[in-house]
Formats: structure tokens, C-alpha cells, sequence
């Protein structure tokens, strides 16, 4: 199978929720408005490449393409894995991905899976924000914005936590009271933005 482009594999994401939520699969005029398309020669461009990858098919009412679930789900959405990161105190950072997981973008409201990778959580320090121990946290390489949950390598070890910025300084908060907040000493540096949680952990 070949490789998507970004663009076809939100387009194809796009497809397959909308396959969800509405039975029946997207029209070009409705791919256009989802994407800004100017004309649906750009969706027909689109699908006609998923079609020849093999992950959609012409309804034959020359309006739509429907994707073939299984093969999606077989192709799109999976999801490396790379150990554990600390919801508590920092803690040396795997580096290579030991699983993957299977996930439906939809279900986080996600176009794409490009980039995404995942982290077990371990610790309590962001419980209030509702992410507990045993979750999985899906993140994206990403500029974070003060507010953002990320993780991060400070002072050369991971974590997850919250990034604050109060005038020139940048560091981590908890999402619990009874753990510190995080000042870098020497580095700071943002690994990936949370944009998904998959509760797996005791509440």
C-alpha cells in the first residue's frame, strides 16, 4: 500500500467519520465545503488517488466515493507507543516505540493521524485534569500554547504536564496540588501536544 499524503489522509479521515455520523458517505460538494476546496475537481483529484490505493470505491452515482472501512481501519489509524511518561516526576524518556494501538480519529475529533504518537501515563499529578494513571496520552509534535498539556524534556527528563508562561519564563505545572511546579534549571523542551486521551486508568 502506498503511502498517503497529508491531504488525502484528512481527506480519508473526513470520509470515514462522516460515513459514521451520517450512513452514507460524504458528496464532492461536501468534501469541497469540509475543506475549502475551490472546486470539486480538487475532491475528485483526492478520492480518485484514495480509490487507487485501494481505500475507496465509486458509489456509481458519479457524486461519491464511500471508504472501505475495514481497509482504513487496516491502513490509517495506527498508532506507535513509546513506554511510559510520568504524570508525577520527571523521568528518563523512552525512545523507541515497544507497541501500537489502533485508534478512530473521529472519536477525538482528529482529520489526520500524521505525527501522532502515544505514551502510557504514570502517576497522579494530572488527575484534576482528568487524565489518571494507566491512561494512554495521544500527542502530536506541535508548537504548544501556554494552557496546553504537553509533554516535555526538562533539564534532560520527560514528563506530562501543563505548560505555563508568566512574563520571560516558561515551566510546568501539575495538575494536582500536592506536586510542585516545574522550573527549568539549564532546558525545556516540548515533545508533543496532548490532543487525545484514551482512559484506561482507574478514576
Amino acid at each position: 500500500m502506498d503511502t498517503l499524503t497529508e491531504a488525502q489522509e484528512a481527506v480519508l479521515a473526513f470520509m470515514v467519520r462522516h460515513q459514521k455520523n451520517h450512513t452514507r458517505p460524504p458528496s464532492l460538494r461536501e468534501i469541497c465545503e469540509e475543506f475549502g476546496f475551490a472546486s470539486h475537481n480538487a475532491a475528485r483529484k483526492h478520492v480518485q488517488a484514495l480509490a487507487r490505493k485501494g481505500l475507496v470505491t465509486d458509489t456509481g452515482d458519479g457524486r461519491s466515493w464511500a471508504a472501505k472501512v475495514k481497509e482504513v481501519q487496516d491502513h490509517l489509524f495506527t498508532i506507535a507507543v513509546y513506554g511510559t511518561i510520568p504524570a508525577g516526576l520527571p523521568a528518563d524518556a523512552a525512545t523507541q516505540a515497544d507497541e501500537t494501538i489502533r485508534i478512530d480519529p473521529s472519536l477525538f475529533r482528529l482529520r489526520s493521524t500524521r505525527g501522532l504518537f502515544a505514551l502510557h501515563v504514570r502517576g497522579d499529578s494530572m488527575i484534576d485534569a482528568q487524565i489518571a494513571d494507566g491512561d494512554i496520552a495521544l500527542l502530536r509534535p506541535d508548537e504548544a500554547r501556554p494552557g496546553q498539556i504537553v509533554a516535555a524534556l526538562i533539564d534532560g527528563a520527560s514528563t506530562l504536564k501543563r505548560m505555563v508562561r508568566e512574563g520571560r519564563r516558561t515551566f510546568l505545572r501539575a495538575e494536582n496540588p500536592r506536586y510542585r511546579d516545574l522550573i527549568p534549571l539549564e532546558s525545556l523542551t516540548i515533545q508533543g501536544v496532548l490532543v487525545g486521551l484514551i482512559g484506561c486508568g482507574q478514576r
